[in-house]
């Protein structure tokens, strides 16, 4: 007897283990089955919210009916504000006097194209200012201003000296160069608007011209041998240099150098080369001379024949430029 309840009692606890693990399993898929309705629920909801929040952007962007004509007349509509210029698209812009165009042009490859290159489109160092964001946004030299006056230290620019009015003048000559859609859009101004007979006043009084020019002498048919007026008149301004594609009419005299060493030696030629560390020259005779630079010594004046024009730059006014360039295309 004994041996048999002891059998008796194992297939008892063999059901009962048997039992309690089909329950057991039973929770557990009921449990399963609730996550995964839960799981399901929470999906839904975020569909139904979503499918809402598209439903009402959607209503929202529908335009409003107009109002009929006679409707409301005691509140007429707002005019409709024009669209804004997306970020980083070309504005189109009016046509600058070409004479403020010219004059930005001088201050900027004076103190600008060395590192962003003569048409503002990149150079040594520098980047191409035609896509910069900055000058896009730009509309009078309000933006370039403090970064010209500042610097960027961070990135190699140093500042510089210029006055908000030529900052301007510089931003009126880079918005002037032709890019993306803005190109058939610019259009030209006429240079031709000037008083020939107020520009020769200028030219042999106030504007001391004649210290360095003649009429009868290097500007003896200077009308005639441009094609361009816009060429004559960017070489009045530069001192010599041309548009892309004409010769300079004007002399362009290269700029020479005086070198006095620590012994008193001067050395005089012209000008090849000249940085912080070192000047180089070409004396008369045609032997060339280097010499290293510490500090202020050896002592450097560099005579430039164009000097004078870019002096003149910071007073002319643009009528003045207008009357010159008209008086010069009268010499023929």
């Amino acid at each position: 007897m004994p041996h048999n309840l002891a059998g008796t009692n194992d297939r008892d606890h063999a059901f009962l283990d048997d039992k309690i693990n089909r329950k057991v399993l039973n929770v557990r898929r009921n449990l399963s089955l609730e996550v995964i309705l839960y799981r399901v629920k929470i999906v839904l909801l975020t569909l139904l919210g979503l499918g809402a929040a598209a439903l009402v952007a959607e209503q929202s962007s529908v335009p409003l009916p107009a109002q009929e004509t006679g409707a409301n007349q005691g509140n007429p509509q707002t005019p409709a504000r024009p669209p804004a210029v997306p970020r980083g698209a070309y504005p189109v812009r009016p046509p600058a006097d070409s004479a403020a165009v010219e004059r930005g042009h001088q201050i900027f490859s004076a103190n600008c194209s060395f590192c962003h290159g003569s048409d503002a489109r990149g150079g040594e160092g520098g980047p191409n200012l035609i896509r910069s964001q900055i000058v896009t946004d730009d509309d009078n030299g309000e933006l370039i201003a403090t970064v010209v006056q500042n610097g960027r230290p961070d990135k190699g620019m140093p500042k510089f000296d210029l006055t908000t009015e030529e900052i301007s003048s510089i931003v009126t000559f880079i918005h002037s160069v032709p890019v993306g859609g803005r190109a058939a859009n610019t259009g030209t101004v006429d240079p031709l608007v000037g008083d020939a007979k107020a520009g020769e006043a200028y030219f042999n009084g106030p504007g001391k011209c004649t210290a360095c020019h003649s009429v009868s002498g290097d500007l003896a048919g200077i009308g005639a041998k441009y094609i361009d007026v816009r060429a004559l008149q960017g070489a009045m301004l530069s001192g010599g240099g041309a548009a892309r594609g004409e010769a300079s009419a004007l002399s362009k005299a290269p700029k020479t150098v005086s070198v006095t060493l620590r012994n008193g030696q001067t050395v005089e030629g012209k000008l090849d080369q000249i940085d912080d560390f070192i000047v180089s020259l070409t004396d008369a005779d045609g032997n060339y001379h280097s010499y290293p630079r510490h500090g202020d010594y050896p002592k450097v004046v560099i005579k430039d024949p164009l000097q004078p024009h870019l002096d003149m730059l910071p007073t002319l006014k643009d009528d003045d430029i207008h009357n010159l360039t008209a008086y010069l295309v009268t010499l023929k």
